[in-house]
């Protein structure tokens, strides 16, 4: 097998391959360290490469498979982690330059629980500044260029992770979602992206965006993403919200068939502008649901219309508190779109934000009503395809100085109400740019968006699709 193609395989096939000593976690861990070396200069989707770490777990990782210990669940399988989150002894700068030099002392619970499960840490992925846009680019680290479009937006803020997926930077990539943070880079880059359930994965330190933040897998192929959430999930007493219920060995559980279940397919929620490729792809993909034997139907949910406003007020008014501590001395070095919404929020008021958290209370009870009478909505992920990366809209498109959610209508919902979802690719534009179709489950019913996402991937497979300069092995057209 070609050393390109090493970074390629699923976590499932290397298990299997490690197993068997068909392969080597040290083999595995050099060719994907130097396929980061000769790729990623021309993406930047990494901020920090970390070979000594791999090499010592991968190391490790050869003794269990030799017999000398037990493999754990993700032994020997390389890994990058976004630098959003606490790494003990490693930077974490969150894309800014007010925290470019911040090394923390402890690892987050979701980092811990990586590398307690054998994962192999290769290195770190490019963030915007504080994760606060849905754009490949920070003040920091420039652009994350596209995979398969350079000088085009991959999608944020765990864009380094997508762009990783898709490049054969290994299988396993960590992302977090607070208004489809997952689900919107898996969109643009054409891999998988899941948005557990709100608490399914510890996060911690806990947002002060009242439980909109979520962690989640950026992979090649479901099984991966299902293997990676069960090494993540499970509660944890440093974040009082994650959920009491341990994990679930969810890539055993894959097969469930479709038969029966009712599926509703929202093109626009009601009130969301979406591109015309996009509109297209995504309703023939919904097709792929009746072959499967599940009933779709066409819905316009009522609750729709009345998410934009209130996406809008608390993603400035959560920022607020977090940013605008750095405005005095780091304002000429922060993204403009970030100061511009702080400067914005700057006048909300205790009374006020209560008063729009009525309205969202209710907004995600009608949400969580709506599910009552589904087992899916399917909506796109994302309105466009990609854009150029140094616009926070894209160009034909209405501007503003930093509302970048006017093309997320469909992710955002789903982290206020905390229900699980995810982005799996289902076709290319006529430019070849991916686009994601988003699977919406009931909130805990993690397992059932990855049953459906897995049947989806049985009859409409894309991890044959490689950007351009994967070797020369592109193949692209309809996934």
């Amino acid at each position: 097998m070609p050393q390109t193609d090493l970074g390629f395989l699923s976590a499932m096939d290397l298990k299997r391959l490690f197993t068997r000593r068909e392969l080597s976690p040290v083999e595995v861990a050099n060719a994907v360290l130097e396929r980061i070396d000769a790729v990623d200069p021309s993406l930047n989707a990494m901020t920090m490469i970390t070979p000594e770490i791999a090499l010592n777990a991968a190391r490790a990782a050869e003794e269990a498979y030799a017999g000398k210990r037990p493999p754990r669940l993700l032994e020997g399988i390389p890994l990058t982690l976004k630098d959003m989150h606490p790494t003990a002894g490693l930077r974490t700068s969150q894309g800014s330059w007010a925290t470019v030099d911040w090394v923390p002392d402890t690892d987050a619970p979701v980092i811990s629980r990586l590398y307690e499960a054998g994962g192999v840490t290769v290195g770190k992925t490019t963030v915007p500044e504080f994760g606060w846009k849905g754009v490949s680019q920070s003040p920091l680290s420039g652009i994350t260029h596209n995979p398969w479009r350079h000088g085009y937006n991959a999608g944020a803020s765990s864009a380094g992770a997508a762009v990783a997926a898709a490049s054969g930077f290994g299988p396993l990539h960590l992302g977090s979602d607070g208004g489809g943070s997952v689900r919107m880079p898996a969109h643009f880059c054409g891999v998988y992206g899941l948005k557990p359930t709100y608490g399914r994965i510890p996060y911690w330190p806990v947002p002060n965006n009242d439980y909109a933040t979520h962690m989640g897998p950026l992979t090649r192929t479901v099984a991966d993403s299902a293997l990676m959430l069960q090494a993540m999930a499970g509660p944890h007493p440093w974040d009082h919200t994650s959920c009491e219920a341990p994990p679930e060995p969810y890539a055993q559980k894959l097969g469930a068939d479709l038969k029966g279940k009712r599926i509703a397919f929202s093109p626009d929620l009601g009130h969301a502008r979406v591109d015309p490729e996009v509109a297209e792809l995504t309703a023939k993909a919904v097709k792929a649901f009746e072959g499967l034997g599940a009933t779709v139907e066409l819905v316009t949910p009522d609750w729709g219309p009345l998410g934009p406003e209130l996406a809008r007020f608390f993603w400035k008014a959560g920022y607020l508190a977090r940013g605008a501590a750095y405005l005095p001395q780091w304002r000429d070095k922060m993204d403009p779109g970030l100061v511009a919404m702080l400067d914005e929020a700057q006048g909300i008021t205790g009374e006020e934000y209560h008063l729009m958290r009525l309205r969202k209370l209710d907004y995600v009870e009608r949400i969580h009503r709506f599910f009552q009478g589904w087992d899916l909505l399917l909506t796109p992920a994302v309105s466009t395809p990609a854009f150029p990366a140094d616009l926070l809209q894209p160009p034909s498109w209405p501007q503003h100085p930093w509302d970048w959610l006017m093309w997320a209508e469909f992710s955002y919902p789903f982290n206020l109400s905390g229900n699980p979802a995810a982005s799996i690719p289902c076709g290319f534009t006529t430019d070849g740019l991916p686009v994601g179709l988003q699977l919406v489950g009931p909130r805990f019913d993690d397992l059932g968006v990855l049953q459906a996402s897995a049947g989806f991937e049985t009859v409409r497979p894309w991890q044959q699709h490689r950007p351009q300069f994967a070797g020369g092995n592109e193949q692209r057209g309809a996934a």
